[in-house]
């Protein structure tokens, strides 16, 4: 780990990302087993394809500023994984919402981090955490799904809520318990950081997009 803080921050930011892209691309070949159709096995396929372009963006990244994909990601294992494990869908409807609205949070958070970056890794990171195209093909199938069912609705909401819950406290201990990440949050990268006030109005506009992702799918927040 280089002893420039900012360096140190940014290798361990595209680290966690760079592991969060490979889980989900492990995650959504994984749901795209269960998909009840050939057209809809195609799509997950497809945003699983995604997921690894993005790795491998990030993996790039990693090895131009000389560091080992493998050790930047190394440390998020664990609580990754982890977090992943206590957040397993049950069935293939949760692994979509899952997908659209748990990953939809962990890309906002980051997002807002970004502006924390130089213009070069700022960059990297929006384009990561970029539209793919097939939000559109969660919301319909979801939607479609509640229209046949209204049952399930309370449900997946119920499981949104909890995504909301395990995804903000993830993402808050990842960056609590790296020193450079904890840093650049405080405003050690040379772009200023963000005190209380800030920060508290972050997590309001995270909040607000996620009332919006669940009620694009026709659920409560």
């Amino acid at each position: 780990m280089p002893d420039d803080p900012y360096a140190a921050a940014v290798i361990d930011l595209l680290g966690v990302l760079a592991y969060g892209e490979l889980s989900a691309f492990e995650r959504l070949c994984a749901d795209a087993a269960l998909a009840p159709t050939l057209d809809d096995k195609a799509e997950v396929a497809a945003m699983a394809c995604a997921e690894f372009g993005h790795f491998q963006q990030l993996r790039e990244k990693l090895i131009d500023l000389g560091v080992s994909a493998d050790d930047a990601m190394r440390p998020f294992v664990a609580p990754l994984d982890a977090f992943h494990a206590s957040t397993a869908p049950a069935d293939w409807l949760e692994g979509l919402v899952k997908a659209y609205v748990g990953d939809g949070i962990a890309a906002d958070f980051y997002r807002e981090i970004s502006v924390l970056l130089d213009d070069e890794t700022r960059a990297l990171v929006l384009e990561v955490f970029g539209d793919t195209g097939h939000a559109a093909f969660v919301v319909s199938k979801v939607r479609s799904s509640i229209e046949a069912d209204p049952r399930v609705a309370g449900r997946l909401a119920l499981w949104g809520r909890r995504l909301m819950g395990e995804a903000l406290s993830q993402a808050q201990r990842v960056a609590a318990e790296r020193d450079a990440l904890a840093a650049l949050l405080a405003g050690g990268g040379g772009n200023g950081g963000m005190d209380l006030v800030e920060l508290g109005r972050m997590f309001t506009r995270i909040t607000e997009q996620h009332t919006k992702r669940m009620a694009a799918l026709g659920l409560a927040a």
